[in-house]
């Protein structure tokens, strides 16, 4: 059974950072590319950013290109969304999938909200 478990979410002032982790189990992590999406309050889900199962190709939205960074560590089965210069559109619940875009299987999310 695949499970997804996403941390590191939380309140953060516009400018700041804050690093998304999802601990994997259950498949193949190091086979799979892996994805970042989020669901913003009353929005559909949107794709954040994918990387191939070796990490060595990554892909983003472009209202996300050049802030945020994906990454993953195979031999902790652990991938990872650094956040940089978060802006207030940014908040929403962020998921992690296994695949491309909006993914097959999701974790239950962790929230990020950007707010003075």
């Amino acid at each position: 059974e695949v499970q997804l478990v996403e941390s590191g979410g939380g309140l953060v002032q516009p400018g700041g950072s804050l690093r998304l982790s999802c601990a994997a189990s259950g498949f193949t992590f190091s086979g799979s590319a892996m994805s970042w999406v989020r669901q913003a309050p009353g929005k559909g889900l949107e794709w954040v950013s994918s990387i191939n199962s070796g990490g060595a190709s990554t892909g983003y939205s472009s209202s996300v290109k050049g802030r945020f960074t994906i990454s993953r560590d195979n031999a902790k089965n652990t991938l990872y969304l650094q956040m940089n210069s978060l802006k207030s559109e940014d908040t929403a619940v962020y998921y992690c999938a296994t695949g491309y875009g909006l993914g097959d299987s999701r974790g239950q999310g962790s929230l990020v909200t950007v707010s003075s």
